[in-house]
């Protein structure tokens, strides 16, 4: 059985699943992973067997995405899978994981940041795309949103360093992020870089298909294109407010917890699947699937083709 506990002001609950919802939750997210696994593999595969897609720079940043969420996917899996076989794991094995879960998290509302700037250039500013977005420089915005990313991981470590004692780092823990970080500043840290990263990312997303949307209406006279712009940006929008739930994920985890102390696991996994696998799956659908030119290149990987045989007759052989 999984057991694990929550910190609360007042109290310590300490809650556990049974052997068969252990199972259950396990084999769910694991499916789940090699579904996404294979279809990230394929756009992958796809961009990198193409030079049209490896030198546009608004492709160059969507398999930059797919790739961080391959990552991000794998590792999260791993951590919610090793809480349930080991139980407790090595501070150091705990850190690498954090590390590159938080790192790979932060991540995504940048990218979607990053492409939300690429298409509005494009949409908007037509004539001067190819001078602006040129491959050298988005592969210069790509590092730009690796170091931010890194850098609230980055001063947990030194928080951490600062603030526990060396018995720590050799000790087994349960490995979630507020048992790896148990500083209050890591918290308080936490929230400055989340309203600073939250402002931006959704200011800018907001500013540009607000501007997007616009010139689509002004620009379009066939309904049926159209209506394909709109569900884009409805698309975006929601991708948006579950990428957004990142920066607020620590908040309203406690805030549930609090209201609903007997429901600790059910809201930690409903937690893991809307924050870390549900928009996964959004990012293949709105920049992969809908994209006319990877459609043709990712049909083979996941249609069938059946080859016809004819029937040799007696008389043909």
């Amino acid at each position: 059985m999984f057991d694990t506990t929550f910190r609360g002001d007042a109290a310590t609950i300490q809650v556990r699943d049974t052997f068969s919802t252990a199972l259950a939750k396990n084999i769910i997210t694991v499916f789940v992973w090699l579904c996404l696994s294979y279809i990230n593999g394929a756009l992958v595969l796809t961009f990198f067997k193409n030079k049209i897609f490896y030198e546009d720079p608004r492709y160059i940043l969507f398999i930059h995405m797919v790739i961080n969420d391959a990552v991000q996917l794998t590792v999260t899996m791993t951590l919610f899978v090793v809480s349930y076989v080991f139980f407790r794991i090595s501070v150091f094995v705990c850190f690498s994981l954090i590390f590159v879960a938080y790192f790979a998290t932060m991540n995504i509302p940048l990218s979607l940041a990053a492409m939300a700037i690429e298409r509005y250039i494009a949409i908007c500013n037509p004539l001067r795309h190819s001078q602006i977005c040129t491959v050298r420089r988005t592969h210069i915005l790509i590092a730009v949103i690796w170091v931010a990313g890194a850098v609230p991981a980055i001063t947990d470590l030194f928080i951490t360093l600062a603030t526990e004692p060396v018995d720590f780092f050799h000790s087994s823990i349960f490995c979630i992020h507020s048992n790896m970080f148990r500083a209050p500043a890591v918290y308080y840290k936490g929230q400055a870089f989340d309203i600073l990263y939250f402002s931006f990312v959704s200011l800018t997303i907001i500013y540009t298909y607000l501007r997007i949307m616009f010139v689509a209406r002004a620009a379009t006279t066939d309904r049926s294109s159209a209506a394909k712009a709109r569900n884009t940006i409805l698309l975006h929008g929601v991708q948006l407010l579950m990428c957004m739930l990142t920066y607020v994920r620590l908040v309203l985890e406690v805030a549930l917890v609090g209201a609903f102390p007997k429901h600790v696991l059910e809201i930690r996994y409903a937690h893991y699947l809307v924050i870390y696998i549900l928009p996964r799956f959004l990012s293949p659908v709105v920049y992969g699937v809908r994209d006319d030119k990877l459609r043709k290149y990712l049909k083979g990987y996941f249609v069938c083709k059946l080859q016809r045989v004819r029937p040799i007759t007696l008389l043909e052989r």
